[in-house]
């Protein structure tokens, strides 16, 4: 999976538009980037107006949603004050808002927002399944995708599978998100004072898929996840799991609730608008409709709207908007 996203000749590695092979929430509506604004505005009223508010959207893609962020920020007393930086392993895009810094790392450290969306899904990990002799390593072919079981867990995945993804019977898989932990850690202890954000496909430790989730996109399909460099290959996310090495890594709060509620609390309700305006202004009932509709896909529970949003706050609370969320009803 390393090698076939990030090595040589790899998915990412190319520096290929993703949208040609799926679509994001940022490709979906203009809705998206208008509730980090808000989010990213409620940061900057808990950290008290700093001089400098960081945002930095780690798996940035192409920079679309710092681009839309800094484009919608018109109030002087913020625009100005925003540090945008996109952390990615592609190259820097020609033409991007060179307001926007490009690099392979978080920077360090952070007072603000950190946006994550999309990103934990891709970081590589291992499958195990249960077989009759024990929890074996999945190996597969990178040509054909064919796959077998070869090879013991090391110790830390397996105690990462007993603590997180236990596996009671024979065929089972586990996808070890041990990596998405550390990784997700490590974005938390770049966090002086602010609030990071994951979204993502994800699952917790009650409900988490037999067969594991392990799929690849290619040009706008769901295909097998065969890793040789020409399609993006993800599997969902352990969210508790991250939660709690952000906990262990330095966060002091965390609400884990869905895209739908998170959206809803940062002003957006997809509502169409009212069918009289249709009589007094044609066109602007028209594009009215469009971003409801657009806000609607957002927040569809069997869609985007049924990502996971984990949110965890470093030497601040967590915002109004979301600490709403933070109950057990949630």
């Amino acid at each position: 999976m390393q090698a076939a996203l990030y090595g040589p000749g790899g998915f990412y590695a190319r520096g290929e538009p993703p949208g040609r092979h799926f679509r994001t929430s940022v490709h979906v509506s203009p809705g998206y980037a208008a509730a980090v604004l808000e989010l990213l505005r409620e940061v900057d009223a808990g950290l008290g107006w700093p001089e400098r508010i960081d945002l930095v959207d780690v798996g940035a893609g192409r920079g679309e949603l710092l681009e839309q962020v800094l484009a919608a920020a018109a109030e002087p007393g913020l625009a100005g004050r925003i540090a945008a930086c996109a952390v990615e392993v592609s190259p820097r895009p020609a033409g991007l808002d060179p307001r926007i810094r490009w690099g392979r790392a978080p920077p360090d450290p952070i007072t603000g927002l950190v946006i994550a969306s999309e990103w934990l899904d891709n970081v590589p990990l291992d499958v195990v399944e249960l077989t009759a002799t024990g929890p074996a390593v999945v190996q597969v072919d990178p040509v054909t995708g064919a796959e077998r079981p070869h090879g013991q867990p090391d110790p830390a995945d397996l105690a990462w599978i007993s603590d997180w993804w236990p596996l009671r019977a024979c065929g089972q898989r586990a996808e070890v998100g041990r990596t998405r932990c550390a990784a997700w850690a490590g974005v938390i202890r770049c966090v002086d004072r602010g609030v990071a954000v994951a979204i993502d496909y994800g699952h917790l430790k009650a409900d988490r898929p037999g067969c594991g989730t392990l799929t690849g996109y290619l040009e706008g399909r769901a295909v097998p996840p065969v890793p040789d460099g020409s399609r993006d290959i993800t599997a969902h996310v352990a969210l508790d799991a991250c939660a709690a090495a952000g906990a262990a890594a330095g966060a002091d709060e965390t609400v884990l609730t869905t895209q739908r509620a998170a959206l809803r609390e940062l002003g957006l309700d997809a509502r169409r608008p009212p069918l009289a305006l249709a009589a007094s202004d044609p066109e602007g009932y028209a594009l009215a409709l469009c971003r409801a509709s657009q806000d609607a896909e957002l927040m569809v529970a069997a869609g985007l709207g049924g990502f996971g949003w984990l949110a965890q706050a470093a030497g601040m609370g967590l915002p109004a908007p979301l600490a709403k969320l933070a109950s057990p009803a949630s």
